[in-house]
């Protein structure tokens, strides 16, 4: 099959929060919402990163208020930070809590197992998505 380029696909919809992610991150999102039935979140797979589907992006925003972008990528100069940089420039007014950014962390990527678990995000996406509804 083929996907459409600079198209992004609307997984779940929900109204508590938007979750934002690509890859491997998207699978982890999706186990999030199967973990926790009462959560009711708009998961957006980007599927490509340029050109980037900002109506999506947008439009969910503009329906849940609250946002969680997660990428396997390090959070200084990844493509969550210029994300949450258009989100914050074109639709702040709507914005009901600050833009999270849950990347992996500004190290070298380790390569023993336990501590690639501990430099890879999926272990506090949960927190961070109670932090955010909670907000």
């Amino acid at each position: 099959y083929t996907l459409p380029i600079g198209k992004a696909a609307l997984l779940e919809e929900g109204d508590a929060l938007t979750i934002i992610a690509y890859g491997q991150a998207v699978h982890w999102a999706l186990e999030q919402v199967e973990e926790n039935k009462t959560l009711k979140a708009d998961i957006i797979d980007l599927r490509t990163l340029v050109p980037l589907d900002e109506e999506t992006i947008i439009n969910s925003v503009k329906k849940t208020g609250k946002v969680l972008i997660i990428t396997e990528d390090v959070e200084i100069g990844s493509i969550a930070s210029d994300i949450s940089a258009m989100i914050h420039e074109r639709c702040f007014e709507y914005l009901d809590a600050p833009v999270k950014r849950l990347c992996s962390l500004n190290t070298a990527v380790p390569f023993a197992k336990e501590l690639e678990d501990g430099f890879l995000p999926k272990g506090r996406i949960s927190e961070t998505i109670e932090e955010l509804v909670n907000y």
